[in-house]
């Protein structure tokens, strides 16, 4: 894994949205979304959504599976940036 890992938000407005010169409101009008959903993405404050990703997929954006597995590299990421919870193992020690 990644040292430090970007929020998918980086790829979507530095990769996608900004070379094609589309502001957040026609993304947001072009996927179906409110803008209000898809600015929060933009700005970090939200993930992108199974149905965000399946919308990029259908825009012709790359897949859906894509979008989910940088959202969930970055939630893993953020996760393992504290401190290790307690957890006991849930099978016996094998002997």
């Amino acid at each position: 894994m990644m040292k430090t890992h970007p929020h998918p938000r980086s790829l979507l407005r530095d990769d996608v949205l900004e070379p094609l010169g589309i502001e957040v409101t026609e993304a947001a009008r072009r996927l179906g979304v409110a803008r209000t959903t898809l600015s929060r993405v933009l700005n970090g404050h939200s993930g992108i959504s199974p149905d965000l990703a399946y919308r990029l997929e259908l825009a012709g954006v790359s897949t859906a599976r894509f979008w989910m597995i940088l959202q969930t590299n970055y939630e893993l990421w953020k996760a393992r940036q504290h401190e290790p919870p307690h957890v006991e193992p849930l099978r016996p020690e094998a002997a």
